[in-house]
């Protein structure tokens, strides 16, 4: 468990300076963090799903990997919805607890631990199951996040705006007819890799710039992490019980890529979409930021358990 732990540590500690960046960006340098996650959300991540889903090896045991986490993210979603009726008026925080709920930081978190753990034989597992997360919150993540603030009509206009999803389609085609991109376009395509670490975990830094310690929502948090740590990992090990004992679908490969991507942290890309969407920025970025410092202790020890 310590070696784990270190191993963890090494390799994440460089995304929390990206947090303290995005802090002081926001404090002295009046970075808008608005501007930031309109980047992030039209440009940055449809660029980065492009190249994910066009460079990932599909075969029909991994392609059902996207719609496993998808399904579940949505299960997790609406339920937390119906939660939030019990605890907020307010549908702004109720609808962003539902989204934060079925989804998680698994493209900044999620990949570099498989990576630390399992190398390049779990990079193209974990990459098509964020694939998964991506559409939840490119689909109906976006719209419920919305409705906090718009009509059905509105957000669901704001939905088919994305780009995600388009950018989703045109490589998934591409990659099944092995209609080939030219190198120099996926050179410029890698570049946008970094950046979306990087600004993706600095929004949560600008999110708590503004924040004040007597806002904080501790039942947001609260409820955020029962969803987080205990629900995604107590149905992804009721799943890979079923799987090993009866179904025998998934190699054991694919269920440690199932256990890392059921216990990162609550999604960086929450503080993004509140953002855009006006729905308690601050407050996503408080519960986004207590989870990332809970999961590098937690991973370790539920991973062991596991």
């Amino acid at each position: 468990m310590i070696s784990i732990f270190l191993t963890l540590f090494e390799k994440i500690a460089p995304l929390y300076i990206f947090i303290i960046l995005g802090f002081i960006a926001t404090k002295k340098l009046k970075t808008q963090k608005e501007s930031i996650a309109s980047i992030l959300i039209y440009i940055i991540s449809p660029t980065i799903i492009f190249y994910g889903t066009y460079k990932a090896k599909i075969e029909l045991e991994t392609l059902s990997l996207p719609l496993f986490f998808l399904l579940i993210s949505i299960l997790i979603s609406t339920t937390f919805l119906k939660i939030g009726d019990y605890f907020y008026k307010n549908n702004s925080t109720k609808n962003i607890l539902a989204f934060t709920s079925g989804t998680g930081n698994s493209g900044y978190f999620g990949i570099p631990v498989v990576i630390a753990l399992f190398g390049d034989k779990g990079f193209s597992l974990a990459v098509l199951s964020v694939l998964g997360f991506v559409l939840y919150e490119n689909t109906l993540g976006f719209f419920i996040t919305a409705r906090g603030n718009f009509t059905k009509k509105e957000s669901f206009i704001k939905v088919i705006k994305l780009p995600a999803i388009y950018a989703f389609s045109i490589a998934l085609l591409l990659n099944l007819f092995g209609i080939k991109i030219h190198d120099n376009i996926i050179t410029l395509i890698e570049y946008f890799k970094g950046a979306y670490t990087l600004l993706g975990m600095m929004m949560i830094g600008m999110g708590l710039a503004h924040l004040s310690l007597k806002k904080i929502d501790y039942k947001f948090i609260l409820l955020t992490f029962f969803s987080k740590f205990i629900i995604w990992p107590t149905i992804v090990s009721i799943i890979i019980f079923i799987d090993k004992n009866f179904t025998n679908i998934y190699s054991s490969d694919i269920y440690s890529v199932f256990k890392i991507l059921s216990v990162v942290p609550l999604a960086a890309n929450t503080v993004a979409i509140a953002a855009e969407l006006k729905t308690q920025p601050e407050k996503a970025a408080t519960a986004v930021f207590a989870s990332t410092i809970f999961a590098l202790f937690y991973i370790p020890f539920i991973l062991t358990i596991l």
